[in-house]
């Protein structure tokens, strides 16, 4: 929305980070040119909302939610480590 920011990131990082600024920009200029909200910051904290959103309802090629996988990845992970523990003790 016209403005330029300072952001530290790492070298390799800075591809990713200018096409998430030019997305962010983008959400932006489509809540302000809809007229409905005014003024920067209003419009900054729907944008935030509607990026959460769809982070939220992000789902793999099956269909499953990502927060899903991740959760049962952890249980996996923590069965394993439970199984492997005693056989740790034999090293």
């Amino acid at each position: 929305m016209g403005r330029e920011y300072r952001v530290a990131c790492r070298p390799q990082e800075r591809e990713e980070l200018m096409a998430c600024a030019q997305y962010v920009d983008r959400k932006m200029a489509i809540v302000r040119e809809a007229g409905k909200v005014l003024g920067a910051d209003r419009i900054a904290v729907l944008v935030a909302l509607q990026l959460a959103q769809e982070l939220f309802g992000m789902r793999n090629a099956d269909g499953v939610p990502l927060a899903e996988l991740r959760r049962r990845l952890k249980e996996l992970n923590d069965l394993a480590g439970e199984i492997l523990a005693p056989q740790e003790r034999l090293f």
